[in-house]
């Protein structure tokens, strides 16, 4: 069973400047400080020059949380957080973006329910009621909400809102799963594979703004690729979703 201690927040940035800083700032004008064992900033080559300072100049100024700034060394933003998951420190870890469209008022919430049910995921819905979309293109919208009944049908679950990544997490559990995607479908990948493990879901409700710079890394298309990922997971053997055979042990939930 698993025990909250601390969590790890989990910030990568690539063109990010002032909403990284903003970030930063309410989670840690929110939130017990001692709740959070540290910021874990994912920079790559493509970081901005201004995104890289921001960076350091977040790690300068705050004193009560320690800030990781680390560069990953696999391209694509599966391995930039799957080698994140491996390097903190927390008993939990939230993954969330740098760029605000997670909105970082909702952390403190993240944290207490996560203490009342440490084995578990609490993740964010636009979906359910106090959640929501501000700026969202109108196609993407409507495209969403189907994915996510379809979603609802493969995968027997209550959870509103499958895709947006947004959520905190044992850690050892993210250690202890094979993760295969390399590119957005991960963050899809982060929430069907727990779900085909028997892991408890709670979700809280959130709103999603568009970011007010830089550019996604997320192109419209590209989304279709979430359809291999859904079928994937949901026909592959639960042990195949491991890392290893101490893990199946350790974890895996058998169908009666």
């Amino acid at each position: 069973m698993a025990h909250f201690t601390s969590v790890s927040i989990i910030l990568p940035a690539i063109n990010e400047t002032h909403s990284l800083q903003k970030t930063v700032d309410i989670i840690t004008a929110t939130c017990n400080t001692k709740d959070i064992c540290e910021f874990f900033i994912v920079l790559c080559d493509k970081s901005t020059p201004g995104c890289v300072k921001t960076a350091e100049s977040i790690r300068a100024k705050v004193h009560d949380i320690e800030v990781i700034i680390y560069y990953q060394q696999r391209p694509f933003v599966g391995p930039a957080i799957q080698e994140a998951f491996e390097l903190v420190h927390g008993t939990h870890v939230i993954m969330m973006s740098s760029d605000l469209e997670t909105d970082p008022h909702i952390v403190a919430e993240f944290i207490e329910l996560e203490k009342e049910k440490p084995d578990g995921i609490v993740t964010a819905s636009r979906w359910i009621k106090g959640g929501g979309f501000s700026d969202y293109n109108g196609l993407k919208y409507i495209l969403n909400y189907i994915f996510q009944k379809i979603l609802t049908i493969l995968f027997p679950t209550s959870c509103t809102d499958l895709t947006y990544a947004y959520r905190i997490f044992p850690t050892d559990l993210m250690r202890s799963i094979n993760w295969e995607e390399t590119k957005h479908p991960f963050f899809l990948e982060t929430a069907l594979k727990p779900l085909r493990l028997g892991v408890q879901f709670t979700e809280i409700p959130a709103k999603w703004k568009a970011r007010i710079e830089g550019e996604s890394q997320n192109t419209f298309f590209a989304n279709f690729a979430y359809f291999k990922t859904e079928f994937h997971v949901r026909f592959m053997k639960k042990k195949d979703i491991f890392k290893g055979e101490n893990y199946v042990e350790k974890y895996l939930i058998m169908d009666k």
